[in-house]
């Protein structure tokens, strides 16, 4: 049998989370992360998005293993909603492993998680594919990009990377694997496009030092700091801060807190004995002596920073000329939330940073333009396609490659989720059949439990228009003794809604006693009925497309 390789994204591309990819050769496949995409404020009650596995449970005889990149949760959120349904071995570094196990004691697994510790430069085989992680440096720590061997060449997936060339670890950059797995061939390049349509070069993480020096050097208050919980270099930066000036130094957040011990139980924070203190500690210090590394960066609602710019957390308390400062990014869809914690750290007389107000208190953790030509010239790669990105950020790294490496490029292919891009001897194409993809909503209650889009619409509805419940009860003898009560919730229309609930009582009554007896004995029929007579009704009186939900209960006297 001829060698060939199937590349199949089962998500992350045109969107940023639920990163997944799928190679199979033959009787072997390997999964590469297993992301979350975080809901949005329209995704109601749902607290995490998650790929579909249909294709995955399909070939689940020949999956060998799921390789991490890194530790973010766009890249392994999804870990324990896969290993409800597959038992499958999992590699990543210790820093990324650690995050999966304090993500998985969280969930009641039926079996316990296969975890296996990779380094750079260290080969994994896994059936017919090998894997060799590669150094790259990112915004979090010990991040891989793979290079995968296959029976039809070298694979190199990139993953999150930029060419940070100061790192604070002083870990660069590891060019010479990528220039030698260029040399040796490699047939395709699969590469982040987060930010292929920003010129020039990423600031290096170092640079976050000077304005951190700025920040704690007039300081005169407490001071708060924000960021990602796996922004651990961007933690070290603020450490070192707080032991040059003397101030000690708490965590608040536990998702925050967890990431750090983690780093600082492998040796990878370094905080010198007596800075960190427990956060109820550091209230007995001045304000001038203080420093909080507080979780919240994304105006979550239940998140340290959004209860303590609304004076509501038991021991961050935050306080006229006292100074907050965002160290991360705004996630796109969260800026309503994020705003609106600002805005509440102002009315509590905070000086906030972010943003455009102080823009070097954050840098980006992907390459920009230059750093994507520096890898498209060390790879050389045969075929081309870009990944981690929006679909404007795919088509802008795809005319780069094109650009860069002109002629000398075989292909350069824009994917969508459930593609199959199919190589072997005789080429690279994306074949006209696709997998099943989608995306499975996981119910914020059980966490768990899957919801289905269906559910999702009736609940922005509900938000949105509201429910009426006709209460009609029907006399079982005779059948024409008819009662109607309309509860509402959150319906209003102009004009005044009781006057159109009058209206409603009138239709309903009036669908009750044109139907027959034979109908009415069906509980089922009558409430489809009252439900479309009740719906066309304020149709034509609204004139409105959306209607609110309505559940009719049939009751006999």
């Amino acid at each position: 049998m001829a060698s060939e390789l199937k590349v199949v994204p089962l998500g992350g591309l045109g969107e940023f989370g639920m990163n997944m990819l799928a190679l199979e050769s033959g009787d072997d496949m390997i999964l590469v992360d297993a992301g979350v995409l975080f809901p949005s404020t329209d995704d109601l009650g749902i607290d995490a998005i998650v790929p579909d596995l249909s294709y995955v449970l399909q070939h689940r005889e020949k999956l060998r293993g799921l390789v991490l990149t890194h530790g973010h949760l766009d890249h392994i959120g999804g870990i324990p909603y896969l290993l409800e349904q597959v038992d499958v071995p999992i590699y990543g570094t210790a820093f990324t492993l650690g995050l999966v196990r304090k993500q998985l004691s969280e969930f009641s697994l039926l079996k316990p998680p296969h975890l296996s510790t990779i380094r750079a430069g260290q080969e994994l085989q896994l059936g017919c594919f090998g894997v060799e992680g590669i150094h790259v440096t990112h915004s979090t720590l010990q991040c891989l990009a793979l290079a995968i061997s296959t029976p039809v060449g070298c694979v190199l997936h990139t993953g999150d990377f930029k060419v940070d060339q100061t790192p604070v670890d002083g870990r660069i950059f590891d060019f010479e694997a990528f220039a030698e797995y260029g040399k040796r061939g490699v047939v395709l390049l699969l590469a982040d496009s987060t930010n292929a349509d920003v010129p020039g070069f990423s600031d290096s993480e170092r640079s976050v030092g000077g304005v951190l020096d700025g920040i704690f050097s007039t300081a005169e208050s407490a001071l708060f700091f924000t960021c990602f919980s796996s922004a651990i270099h961007r933690v070290q930066q603020v450490v070192d801060r707080a032991v040059a000036h003397r101030r000690k130094l708490a965590m608040v957040g536990r998702s925050l807190d967890t990431a750090c011990h983690i780093a600082m139980n492998l040796g990878l924070l370094r905080i010198p004995a007596g800075t960190l203190v427990d956060q109820r500690v550091l209230e007995s210090y001045p304000r001038r002596d203080r420093v909080t590394l507080i979780a919240g960066s994304q105006g979550e609602p239940r998140s340290s920073l959004t209860r303590a710019a609304l004076g509501k957390h038991r021991w961050a308390r935050i306080e006229e000329g006292d100074i907050v400062g965002f160290s991360a990014k705004m996630i796109p869809g969260n800026e309503k939330p994020i705003l609106r914690v600002v805005d509440n750290l102002h009315r509590l007389g905070a000086k906030v940073l972010y943003g455009d107000v102080c823009p070097g208190l954050h840098v980006s953790g992907h390459p920009c333009r230059e750093e994507l030509k520096l890898i498209l010239n060390l790879v050389r790669p045969k075929y081309f396609v870009p990944i981690h990105g929006e679909y404007r950020q795919l088509a802008q790294h795809r005319a780069l490659a094109q650009e860069v490496r002109g002629d000398d490029l075989g292909k350069a292919f824009i994917l969508e989720n459930g593609s199959v891009l199919h190589l072997d001897e005789y080429g690279a194409r994306v074949l006209p059949d696709r997998v099943p993809v989608g995306r499975r909503l996981i119910d914020s209650g059980t966490r768990s439990e899957v919801i289905r889009p269906s559910a999702v619409r009736e609940r922005r509805r509900l938000a949105e228009f509201g429910v009426l419940v006709p209460v009609v009860t029907i006399d079982g003898d005779s059948g024409r003794d008819v009662e109607v009560e309309i509860l509402d919730r959150g319906f209003a229309v102009s004009g005044g809604s009781q006057k159109l609930l009058k209206g409603a009582h009138a239709v309903i009554r009036d669908s009750v006693l044109t139907t027959s007896r034979r109908q009415l004995a069906d509980v089922a029929f009558m409430e489809d009925k009252i439900r479309d007579d009740c719906r066309r009704y304020l149709a034509r009186k609204t004139d409105r497309q959306s209607q609110p939900l309505i559940l009719p209960i049939l009751l006999e006297s």
